[in-house]
């Protein structure tokens, strides 16, 4: 199947990935303290199948796969689940801003994989603009791993999953419309998690909060979360379609301004003066990539 890179389309999906991701992570912070875990899992996965489906069905696409792309979108759907467990975990646990900050070393590790695992090239630019933004989260994170103790590792495994789960991503999203490959991821998720759910009756997982209906409003939140994250994931594997991972890596920075602003309007988490300047570090190394790709046709190096 040949393809053509459009990398100023594929920063604009990644824009919409950065500012809605928060979004349905604020809102699964607020109902992890109560929903079990799996339940929140489930329910992000099982969105997927229930809008996606019928998009696949009105456009007549078909959901047939080869063997290799069925196979990378089962890997692809484990490391989801792992990744989208472990930061709804941290969730629990740390401030929004903070969990999301501390899993802003993914878009190094997928920068790295991009240029050693891809064979993509990776010039100075780029590679300055990822450490300035790295730069940039350190002074947002300010982690206090005394305080938290071992939860503020989570966002650490959020970190290596994802930046493997967006290379599998980009192998795949080339060969198979992005709607389909959503939509079938969950359809895998589902006997995933149901091992997970049988498996958790040895292990806490699944036992974080009470387990009562939710209510209506709380339906509500749970529907809107899986709707905000499968189409979140659905741009961000369209952003992937279009760009090179090692483009994207650095405009990934900016989902932490929007989650600091979420924490905000949600919890009433203010960062202090050093998180404000590394949010605008970050900002700015991202928008620094964007301006790169708008004014030059040839990739960023």
């Amino acid at each position: 199947m040949t393809h053509q890179d459009r990398p100023f389309l594929g920063i604009l999906f990644m824009l919409g990935f950065c500012m809605l991701v928060p979004i349905g992570d604020a809102t699964a912070k607020y109902l992890g303290s109560y929903i079990p875990l799996l339940t929140l899992v489930f329910i992000r996965f099982a969105m997927q199948i229930v809008l996606l489906y019928p998009i696949i069905w009105l456009n007549g696409y078909s959901t047939r796969m080869s063997r290799r792309v069925l196979g990378l979108t089962i890997l692809r759907t484990g490391l989801h689940i792992i990744g989208l467990g472990a930061m709804f975990a941290a969730l629990m646990y740390l401030p929004l801003a903070d969990a999301i900050a501390i899993a802003f070393v993914m878009p190094f590790i997928m920068l790295l994989l991009g240029k050693y695992v891809l064979g993509e090239q990776v010039g100075r630019h780029r590679l300055i603009a990822c450490a300035v933004g790295f730069a940039g989260t350190l002074m947002v994170v300010q982690p206090s791993f005394a305080a938290v103790g071992a939860p503020a590792l989570l966002p650490l495994l959020v970190a290596v999953v994802f930046a493997f789960f967006m290379l599998v991503t980009r192998q795949v999203a080339r060969d198979c419309e992005p709607v389909v490959l959503q939509a079938v991821g969950g359809v895998v998720a589902m006997p995933l998690l149901g091992v997970l759910a049988a498996a958790s009756t040895l292990t806490p997982w699944s036992l974080v909060g009470n387990l009562s209906l939710p209510g209506p409003v709380d339906l509500g939140l749970l529907v809107m979360m899986g709707v905000v994250g499968t189409v979140a994931h659905l741009f961000m594997t369209w952003s992937l379609k279009f760009a090179p991972s090692a483009t994207l890596a650095p405009m990934q920075y900016l989902e932490i301004p929007f989650a600091t602003l979420a924490g905000w309007v949600v919890f009433r988490d203010i960062p202090n003066g050093l998180a404000a300047m590394g949010i605008a570090v970050t900002v700015m190394a991202g928008l620094y990539v964007i301006y790169r790709e708008r004014f030059t046709r040839m990739p960023v190096t």
